[in-house]
């Protein structure tokens, strides 16, 4: 299987998702993409599994599916 993306280090504050995709740190908006991850519970937002290939992000409590490069995409690059 190929591997998209090596995701690590998912994790959130406020609105934000903090996350490291291929070595670069992302800091994502969540209310510009997922109104339910936005203003979910941390222990619901906790609860995701990585695809294998590393392609996205699932959230089987909040019936949630991200895609890995739609996040990134737009996505500021988090400084320092």
């Amino acid at each position: 299987m190929k591997k998209y993306h090596n995701v690590k280090n998912i994790r959130f504050e406020k609105q934000f998702l903090l996350i490291t995709v291929d070595g670069k740190d992302y800091k994502i908006d969540l209310r510009r993409y997922s109104g339910k991850l936005a203003t979910a519970d941390d222990a619901s937002r906790m609860k995701f599994e990585v695809t294998p290939s590393g392609y996205g992000i699932h959230w089987p409590i909040l019936d949630e599916d991200l895609s890995i490069d739609g996040l990134i995409s737009p996505a500021v690059r988090k400084a320092g």
